[in-house]
């Protein structure tokens, strides 16, 4: 039987996390090995011990001065990862990722991807419309990064416009796209 396909899956600090949960549970009905890394800003949204309680994997959070010294490094998450899904993908981490920078366990968890990466940004409109974002999605893609853009409609700002996090199924399809048959 074939080993199922590592997914790395980065939460980062936008009231969508908590659709992380479900797309971490479609990616498990795929069938795929999934392993949650995420942001201190995303702790203040969904806790770690419900990923870690799902994936059944350590859940690396934050920056490397709260890492446990025992546990894996960002090097080892990404070791044989088919795929690094960032869903939902805050502004902040986009421009990190596509800036090269990597001052938390996600950001350089992504830099050390030999892998694909997959991006799905979430954030208020006036934000993703910024011509600084729109620019960071656009140098990602040109280094092969795939997007999948965010949906349009009601935010939980208040505010109407593309922003929303892309639906979980469209998620799920992208990353099937990515990963090689078999």
């Amino acid at each position: 039987m074939p080993k199922p396909p590592k997914i790395i899956l980065g939460v980062t600090g936008s009231i969508a996390a908590y659709k992380a949960v479900e797309l971490l549970r479609l990616m498990q009905r795929k069938g795929w090995d999934v392993w949650v890394v995420m942001t201190e800003c995303a702790t203040q949204y969904v806790g770690p011990l419900t990923f870690r309680a799902l994936s059944l994997h350590p859940v690396p959070t934050g920056f490397y001065a709260s890492m446990d010294p025992e546990g894996y490094t960002h090097l080892g998450l990404t070791e044989q990862a088919a795929v690094m899904v960032v869903a939902p993908c805050s502004a902040n981490t986009m421009a990190r990722l596509a800036h090269g920078l990597a001052e938390d366990v996600l950001s350089a968890a992504a830099l050390s991807m030999d892998g694909p990466l997959l991006i799905a940004p979430a954030m208020n409109v006036k934000m993703w419309m910024n011509p600084a974002t729109q620019e960071n999605a656009a140098t990602l893609a040109r280094r092969g990064a795939t997007i999948v853009p965010p949906g349009c409609g009601a935010l939980a700002c208040g505010a109407t416009g593309a922003g929303r996090l892309a639906k979980l199924v469209d998620i799920i399809a992208a990353v099937e796209n990515i990963l090689p048959a078999g």
